[in-house]
């Protein structure tokens, strides 16, 4: 079988580079020509670790190629994978758009019979409308409408983790719908997957729209049990507990495990934002509510401002003539993606109060301004006291306070003395609880994580005057 990726994004390279290397000739289409153009000279437009070095190894090899003649890829492919995005709309529902757009498209060139996949995260009922622009096109070129068919393969792809995810599944779930080609259909996908099913059977097979609500429940599960776990937190902090060792107890629990149970500053990226809302709309849609999804999503965008309301706390609301070093902008390590990421709320919040800004990330640079330039555009003029640093030990130097927004591995071990030199304060807010609170308090260093407040930064306190820290703990040390 032959295999075409219509959408040069995150999931269709990811999947395209991956279906490759399983040995299966592979064409991937994008409208954006520029794209393309990059892609074929080797450019990745993405950060994903392992991917550039697996598109070009196969492209060397002739297993994958990329173009923007749709004709072409379309004849090219037995299975057609849409993989494009699905960006919310202004009521929090899926924009199907795209999906749509390219669903038409395999209709004005479809010739002979083609597995059609949504491969996108779409919400119930979209291969219904997937069926009926593909058939339509058909109809009007007068062929009949029984050459395709349209099944849901979802994807649970981690960012920063994507290649693995893909190449080692804990399981792929494929929706089938009885019908005329059902027999076909599954014989095609179950080919297509069969050397991840070689000694241990992952397939789940069920209904397409079962297949499709199923991503969504996925994701509002782990989104909801990061929700909770900073609720916890939040309580941990006013009874004096420690998250990090309720995480461990709880985690202990079979029933519950220790997979994402990490309190933090909220979670962000193109996955739980976008797919939650979904989620209540679509059930608003047919008269029901999701009170726990509802929930989910509040939580964390209140989670989002805890750190600069700590910082208030200590410092006072006006922070002009403050510098607050960031360490991580992208929403998680191994990536520059920063859509709903956490530092762009943070950083708004801090410029608006007239703190000076100084910020690293490893990889989101470029990607940073850009969506910072976007979330400022009515006040283009608080860009002027947001800087980046070369490095993470620069962006310290005279900062009143860091925040740790990213969880990148070059962050959890610095060098705390170096660092207590380089600030004009040595106050760590830890959104992602790198550091041992006890161990910094031996050090001098005022820390504050989530759920996790240590002694010298609960005693801490500024005059608001000199702006002098005034715990005498802390002048002590």
């Amino acid at each position: 079988m032959r295999v075409t990726v219509i959408g040069s994004g995150y999931v269709g390279l990811v999947t395209g580079a991956c279906l490759s290397d399983l040995g299966f000739k592979v064409v991937c289409l994008d409208k954006d020509e520029e794209k393309i153009r990059a892609l074929q000279d080797g450019e990745v437009p993405i950060y994903e670790p392992g991917l550039k070095e697996l598109l070009s190894r196969n492209r060397a090899d002739g297993r994958i190629r990329f173009t923007s003649d749709a004709c072409e890829a379309v004849e090219h492919g037995d299975i057609l994978f849409i993989a494009v995005g699905t960006p919310p709309a202004e009521d929090g529902s899926a924009d199907l758009g795209h999906v749509l757009s390219v669903a038409a498209t395999i209709g004005r060139h479809l010739k002979g019979f083609k597995l059609v996949v949504n491969k996108s995260t779409v919400p119930v009922g979209t291969a219904d409308k997937v069926r009926a622009a593909i058939a339509h096109e058909l109809v009007h070129r007068g062929m009949s409408s029984d050459l395709f068919d349209v099944v849901s393969n979802p994807e649970f792809l981690k960012e920063g983790a994507a290649i693995d995810d893909f190449m080692r599944p804990d399981r792929i779930v494929v929706g089938v719908n009885e019908g005329l080609h059902h027999v076909r259909s599954r014989r095609m996908m179950g080919d297509l997957y069969a050397s991840f099913n070689r000694h241990h059977a992952r397939t789940v097979w069920m209904d397409v729209r079962s297949a499709e609500l199923t991503k969504y429940a996925a994701n509002a599960m782990l989104a909801a049990r990061i929700s909770f776990m900073n609720e916890m937190a939040n309580l941990a902090d006013e009874l004096g507990a420690d998250v990090d060792h309720i995480r461990r107890g709880i985690g202990a629990d079979s029933r519950i495990g220790h997979s994402f149970l990490y309190a933090g500053c909220g979670y962000g990226g193109s996955c739980f934002p976008k797919d939650t809302q979904a989620l209540v709309n679509t059930a608003k849609a047919h008269g029901h509510s999701m009170a726990v999804v509802s929930a989910t999503e509040m939580v964390n965008e209140r989670q989002k401002t805890i750190l600069v309301d700590r910082l208030v706390q200590r410092m006072g609301s006006d922070l002009t003539g403050r510098k607050i070093a960031i360490w991580g902008l992208a929403f998680k390590p191994n990536t520059d993606d920063m859509r709903e990421a956490p530092s762009r709320v943070v950083i708004r919040q801090l410029l608006m109060r007239g703190a000076h800004v100084c910020a690293f990330d490893p990889v989101a640079r470029s990607h940073a301004l850009d969506a910072l330039r976007c979330d400022l555009s009515q006040e283009p003029h608080l860009m002027e006291r947001f800087e980046l640093a070369a490095s993470d030990m620069q962006a310290l130097e005279g900062a009143d306070a860091l925040m740790v927004l990213t969880e990148w591995k070059n962050f959890h071990n610095p060098d705390f003395e170096a660092m207590k030199a380089l600030m004009r304060k040595p106050f760590i807010l830890d959104g992602r609880n790198l550091y041992n609170p006890e161990a910094l308090s031996e050090l001098g260093v005022a820390y504050q994580g989530v759920g996790r407040r240590n002694d010298l930064a609960q005693l801490m306190d500024f005059d608001l005057q000199t702006r002098v820290p005034v715990a005498a703990e802390f002048m002590n040390a």
